[in-house]
């Protein structure tokens, strides 16, 4: 997806809500996002980005404060500090569920056009 909207791996921060696998690659539970999320927190401060793309629940819930569901919310560009965000599904979400690939796609085109300045 990265390749998909013109850039190259390097150009890109990835950071993780925790910052180890839970077991079995399930999602954070509550006490394992608030023990990492300050490191998170921390290193978004430091980098200080235009543009947090949150990919999945779990980082649109930690930075985002929003419980209702990611379909609600995904595709949309909102406020975060001086910083836009953009929700969309992870892409492990897309592998366990294929049909859903265009909509991961679209969104990235969303990201690539924001970060050509046509949004």
């Amino acid at each position: 997806m990265i390749q998909l909207i013109g850039m190259k791996r390097e150009e890109v921060y990835i950071a993780n809500v925790v910052k180890c696998r839970p077991p079995g690659n399930r999602t954070p539970e509550k006490d394992e996002v608030e023990a990492c999320s300050p490191f998170l927190l921390r290193q978004i401060e430091a980098i200080r980005p235009r543009l947090i793309c949150c990919l999945g629940a779990p980082a649109m819930r930690t930075l985002l404060g929003i419980s209702e569901g990611i379909s609600k919310v995904r595709g949309q560009f909102l406020d975060y500090g001086s910083a836009k965000a953009f929700v969309t599904f992870h892409p492990a979400y897309i592998l366990r569920n294929p049909r859903e690939e265009k909509i991961l796609r679209e969104d990235f085109e969303k990201l690539r056009d924001f970060l050509r300045g046509k949004s």
